[in-house]
């Protein structure tokens, strides 16, 4: 007997987003209601389902916004909350939700798609591949022995507007980060109601340098204070930053914050007294190529010509020879060339992101290339290790 097809649709009233609502929260080990609080969270507009015999048997939200690259801010759609009823998992279910989705995020502009993995074996069949790292970092606050503060540190609200401009002063030239949209923002400066997050705005009103944005708990007979969102715009700030941290040592034994894989926090350290507490990978796909490479930034002292192939077994627009040329810190692209590195969709996300370079992805077997056509490549995607403090 022949299975149903798949249809793929939006959300349009109450009882469809309660039903994902509930798949989440099975799929997650989430309590009850907080699927559904999520999902009105995210915005219904932007929920995704697949259907079978009209009964949604799973769905996931897509969030438009874009990520910093180069020091360009390139069209994203993140991925989130990709759940399968259990009675429909290895049906193909999740496969044709994503393949739908892809092609939709395609058609509507997006550059490139980011998500964090359950398993990264479905993921890798539709294209995507390890794009940067997510890190999570932990010091005991006896440990920071920073005691002098250059700058003024100020209470302010949570939800104030100031923190927009400041975070985009940082995160524009860090590869990897967000430009957030609203949904992420939510959940910083709209925290649940058992949560309570304190904000603090390091300088000056009038010429703020940075802030810190945190919360406080007991675990396994600890206390944690736990940086939710922050920037370091100075040196200053920096210092600022970790004697604000030190200075709650009193009633705090660890503090926990998101970093990169080489935190340039932790040079102002006396010790290396910070650990990795735990690291995970995030996955990009290139949705569209000539997009991908032609809006994200590079450094502005290269110029060379990088001669593609590249592979798409979704994307038909995605197939065939290109020619990339960089100059001035800024990409173009043009159909045709001579192929000197072939690669698939998936081998280009992390060349693309510059997690790994060219030599690199060649032993890994996710591309091949002549000797010049790798120097080529690593030398252009050259640049810091592709990070984000955001999970979603």
């Amino acid at each position: 007997m022949t299975k149903p097809e798949f249809e793929y649709t939006t959300v349009t009233n109450l009882e469809d987003s309660q039903r994902f609502g509930s798949i989440i929260e099975q799929c997650f080990l989430s309590s009850p209601g907080e699927g559904e609080t999520w999902v009105k969270q995210m915005g219904i507009d932007n929920l995704r389902v697949i259907r079978q015999q009209k009964q949604i048997v799973g769905g996931l939200v897509t969030i438009p916004m874009s990520q910093w690259w180069g020091g360009e801010s390139v069209a994203m759609t993140g991925i989130a909350g990709v759940g399968i009823a259990p009675e429909y998992r290895g049906t193909g279910a999740a496969l044709s939700l994503m393949q739908h989705t892809i092609k939709e995020i395609y058609t509507k502009g997006a550059a490139i798609s980011v998500l964090y993995p359950a398993t990264q074996r479905l993921y890798r069949k539709l294209g995507y591949e390890q794009g940067g790292s997510f890190y999570g970092w932990e010091i005991p606050a006896q440990s920071i022995q920073i005691r002098e503060k250059p700058l003024l540190v100020k209470s302010v609200p949570i939800d104030s507007e100031i923190f927009y401009e400041l975070y985009t002063k940082q995160a524009i030239n860090i590869n990897g980060y967000l430009n957030r949209a609203q949904p992420i923002w939510h959940r910083i400066m709209k925290p649940d109601k058992k949560d309570v997050f304190y904000a603090y705005l390091i300088g000056s009103v009038e010429e703020p340098q940075g802030y810190i944005i945190f919360s406080q708990y007991s675990e396994d007979n600890s206390t944690i204070l736990r940086v939710i969102d922050w920037v370091v715009l100075t040196n200053a700030a920096a210092q600022t930053f970790w004697s604000f941290l030190s200075n709650h040592r009193a009633q705090i034994d660890k503090v926990r914050w998101r970093g990169s894989v080489t935190d340039h926090l932790t040079l102002l350290l006396p010790e290396q007294t910070a650990k990795v507490k735990f690291t995970q990978c995030w996955m990009l796909r290139v949705i569209n190529v000539e997009k991908a490479l032609s809006t994200r930034g590079y450094l502005s002292g290269i110029k060379a010509e990088l001669h593609l192939e590249i592979t798409d077994d979704l994307i038909a627009e995605n197939n065939g020879k290109f020619i990339l040329s960089v100059a001035k810190g800024r990409g173009s692209v043009t159909k045709g060339g001579t192929g000197e590195l072939k690669l698939d969709i998936g081998g280009l996300a992390p060349l693309y992101t510059r997690l790994f370079t060219a030599q690199q992805l060649q032993l890994a077997g996710k591309l091949d290339g002549t000797d010049a056509a790798l120097s080529t490549a690593t030398e252009i995607f050259a640049g810091s290790s592709p990070w984000m403090a955001d999970f979603f």
